[in-house]
């Protein structure tokens, strides 16, 4: 169990959460919205280094938070992979849930580091989580699809009653958080569970040689009392360890939580994206280390090159990135700021992506008229978007809006699925006869589909002699 100390909180989150004893005024905690990186990284590997990690790794337990028998059987218990040509391999669809938590000295009871002055970002495992994923492998239909869940969900957890969903791994470690995620899907299972560190994540970024993302603005914000000083310029670039984390902490977003949620998926698609550097194999030491001293797990080293294998295997269309859906909450109704999730849409989405339940809504053959479409421009022309939103509207697209623009310049046109309607996007995708679709969050929260408009638009344009004809 967590230590009985109740962590540090948003002030917000402090009057719903914290004993009467508690300090009353505790500095803003920058937020960390990383994701799996152990898990991730793992995946990144090919089979050879696949085969390199279970010799390694042979001899040291994953699993460094001990599981009574109630709370192990909160995870399935059948097997998952068996050995084909010496390697593991999936043998049905996962879900794997990966928790993510930033610990500081004052969250921990009797912590040693205490007195040094400032707070320190502990190595540990029992904390409230800035990070929840479930991630579901599914060898049969060759997808990966990713599901955040935004930290401040208002759902049941067990002992706590109806609070913020992040509340569970401190109560209850991995397995009563698994319950409320569960709960919260409708009775979705969970196979087993992954949480990593921010020690993990600067770590392990730096293991694999940096990541290389687009910022998409200038970011400076200190916290003396964490000696946290983040300071990024915007633009594309490679950021090492250290940068990322800046990255995922940096808290000033014009959608506060939602907002750190979309950047997270724009990390998860730029690292998934990149190339496997014909180096890595030379860091697998170095990577190992971060895997066994910033990782916990209850995936046996089977499961784990299994999941790996797959994951190498699957294509940029294959990995799907969806939240859950759900509206912020009006300061007059709660106490504490929460994000109320959307029930019925919940149930569509886990039974089109987590074949778990049955679809019971979906837009007929995409029908235009009820189609939510933003529009988000990279080309810098806003003549092209005036002449693209012509084009959709006279294709019965009724309900287009201009969002704000992209900060990356595209060569292609990105057909961003929001709500994880894919069939929607593509219906788009056909009729414009040009653009990629991919099943992400971090578009317009209020579209179906989010198109970003790229140079192959103006090129359409161009070869057509205006937007208003067919192509």
């Amino acid at each position: 169990m967590p230590a009985q100390k109740i962590p540090n909180q948003d002030p917000i989150q402090q009057s719903t959460a914290q004993p009467a004893t508690k300090k009353a005024s505790q500095p803003h905690r920058g937020r960390w919205l990383g994701f799996g990186f152990g898990l991730a990284g793992v995946a990144m590997l090919s089979a050879t280094a696949g085969a390199l990690l279970a010799v390694s790794l042979s001899t040291t337990p994953l699993q460094q938070q001990k599981l009574s028998p109630e709370e192990a059987a909160v995870f399935s218990q059948g097997d998952m992979a068996k050995l084909n040509m010496k390697m593991p391999e999936l043998t049905r669809p996962v879900n794997i849930l990966v928790l993510g938590l930033k610990v500081l000295t004052s969250d921990i009871e009797g912590s040693a580091n205490k007195n040094v002055g400032y707070e320190v970002w502990e190595n540990s495992f029992k904390g409230l989580t800035d990070t929840m994923l479930l991630v579901r492998f599914d060898p049969q239909n060759k997808k990966l699809s990713v599901l955040s869940i935004p930290r401040d969900t208002r759902t049941y957890v067990e002992g706590r009653g109806v609070v913020k969903i992040n509340e569970a791994n401190y109560y209850g470690g991995p397995a009563s958080s698994a319950k409320s995620v569960s709960g919260l899907l409708g009775g979705v299972g969970i196979d087993r569970y992954v949480t990593v560190n921010i020690h993990g994540i600067k770590s392990l970024v730096d293991a694999l040689g940096g990541i290389t993302i687009n910022v998409p603005k200038d970011m400076k914000y200190t916290d003396h009392s964490q000696h946290l000083y983040i300071d990024l310029k915007a633009g594309k670039q490679k950021l090492n360890g250290e940068q990322i984390v800046q990255y995922l902490l940096y808290r000033h977003d014009d959608l506060g939580d939602i907002g750190r949620v979309q950047r997270q998926q724009l990390l998860m698609r730029a690292f998934v994206e990149q190339e496997v550097n014909v180096g890595l194999l030379s860091r697998l030491p170095k990577i190992l280390s971060v895997i066994q001293s910033h990782l916990d797990t209850n995936l046996s080293i089977e499961e784990l090159v299994a999941l790996a294998g797959f994951a190498t295997q699957t294509d940029r269309a294959g990995v799907q990135m969806l939240m859950v859906p759900g509206k912020f909450s009006d300061a007059k109704d709660y106490k504490a700021s929460f994000w109320l999730p959307d029930q019925y849409a919940i149930e569509t989405m886990v039974a089109e992506h987590f074949d778990f339940g049955q679809n019971t809504w979906q837009i007929e053959n995409a029908d235009s008229t009820f189609l939510n479409v933003a529009i988000q421009d990279s080309t810098g022309d806003p003549s092209a978007v005036e002449d693209f939103v012509n084009k959709l509207t006279q294709a019965g697209y009724r309900n287009v809006q201009v969002y704000k623009a992209w900060p990356e310049p595209l060569e292609v046109t990105t057909l961003v699925a929001q709500q994880g309607d894919i069939k929607g996007a593509q219906a788009i995708r056909q009729f414009l006869g040009f653009g990629d679709v991919l099943v992400e969050s971090t578009g317009s929260l209020q579209s179906d589909v989010t198109i970003r408009l790229g140079q192959d638009w103006l090129e359409k344009k161009a070869q057509s002699g205006g937007a208003a004809k067919s192509f």
